[in-house]
């Protein structure tokens, strides 16, 4: 009797701990698994791929691996993307172009990428900055005498289907859109015709002296009408263009504010750019990584920490193919010989209006009849709208 008394205290013993753990569960803050966080390793060689893995292996999950000289070295890409993945971190590669006949072993490395590492290999970065170098140099891959294509478009129109055809029709972007990867870029102007060349994914750069708010406004609304994914990479304050290392590079502390905007506007993918890299980390110092490391913490449980997303449901409604860039009032359409015109000071003044109205809830999309945004927003203005 005593011995069947004993079992029993023990079953009701377990039972109270059982309920107790399901009780706990389910009142725990619900973990945000949808967040790809983490670095855009600059450095050129496995041994500074793999002590940076090392260092941050515990606050990231991702890890896009971004120097050229890594990318065409078979050897190189491979260990790292291996070191990378055993860490349980997801990768991602870049590649300016993909010279596949050059290098034949690219092909293999991105046809059996999804089947060496499964879901933890994220995809192809394909170019860079198309957008950008678009307006600043007259053509998407600031190659010379391209911009000998663009000086004769004859308008905004034309000059739209030559960068968006141009983008979509290289043997590049043919050759990876056959593996069936997702493609992704980082940009600061002309994201909204990034999406339109096909790209997955484009990283809003966060950085160069630019208004955040407005420049996730004009990504964000460019992925949320043509249906795809977003994110940032936090860059550079500002930049000497006659010498990178005479820049200035974030502190922490404005770091983890570019992240926690990134998240509260409900960015899928947040990077950090790394680069130059002559020190150990690269251009990473402590107090970046401590940033890091508390924005992940934070970002693991939101509801404990109180950390909500921003849903964007008012829309500023841009002129067709009007590929401002938008980082100054007396900036160029399209390219450097174009802009600013008649339109720009009006939608200049309605943008800033409203994103001191309404912030992170603001979109800022193109008047396009290919895409239905009328159930999308709440309140929708346009450029040329009187707002008070």
């Amino acid at each position: 009797m005593k011995h069947w008394l004993l079992v029993l205290v023990g079953i009701l013993l377990v039972c109270a701990a059982v309920f107790s753990l399901i009780l706990t569960e389910s009142n725990a803050p619900e973990v945000d698994e949808e967040l790809f966080f983490g670095v855009s390793f600059g450095g050129n060689s496995t041994t500074q791929a793999k002590l940076l893995i090392d260092k941050v292996k515990d606050f990231t999950n991702f890890f896009l691996i971004s120097n050229w000289d890594v990318s065409l070295n078979e050897r190189a890409l491979n260990e790292i993307s291996q070191c990378a993945v055993d860490a349980n971190i997801s990768i991602m590669v870049y590649f300016d172009f993909v010279p596949y006949q050059t290098y034949p072993w690219i092909q293999e490395y991105l046809t059996t990428a999804k089947q060496q590492w499964g879901d933890q290999f994220l995809g192809v970065y394909l170019h860079d900055e198309p957008g950008g170098k678009q307006v600043d140099s007259g053509h998407w891959r600031a190659i010379d005498n391209g911009n000998e294509l663009f000086e004769n478009a004859s308008d905004y129109t034309d000059a739209a289907n030559v960068f968006v055809d141009g983008i979509s029709s290289g043997y590049s972007w043919q050759f990876v859109k056959n593996t069936g990867l997702p493609v992704f870029t980082s940009d600061y102007a002309l994201y909204w015709f990034d999406y339109l060349a096909g790209f997955d994914t484009v990283f809003v750069e966060l950085g160069w002296g630019h208004n955040r708010t407005q420049h996730i406004a004009l990504c964000r609304g460019a992925a949320n009408v043509q249906n795809k994914d977003w994110g940032t990479i936090i860059v550079w304050n500002s930049q000497n263009p006659d010498d990178m290392h005479q820049g200035t590079y974030k502190t922490g502390p404005e770091m983890f504010d570019d992240m926690i905007a990134s998240y509260s506007g409900g960015a899928k993918y947040v990077v950090v750019f790394d680069y130059p890299y002559e020190e150990t980390f690269g251009i990473l110092e402590e107090e970046h990584f401590e940033a890091m490391e508390a924005f992940w913490n934070m970002t693991r449980f939101p509801e404990r920490e109180d950390l909500e997303k921003t849903e964007a449901d008012v829309a500023f409604v841009l002129p067709k193919d009007y590929g401002w860039a938008m980082r100054y009032p007396e900036d160029k359409i399209w390219m450097p010989s174009w802009g600013p015109d008649e339109k720009s000071a009006l939608i200049w003044s309605n943008m800033n209006k409203l994103i001191e109205k309404y912030g992170l809830r603001l979109d800022i999309i193109y008047d396009d009849s290919s895409f239905d945004f009328s159930d999308s927003y709440s309140e929708v203005y346009y450029w040329n709208s009187e707002i008070s």
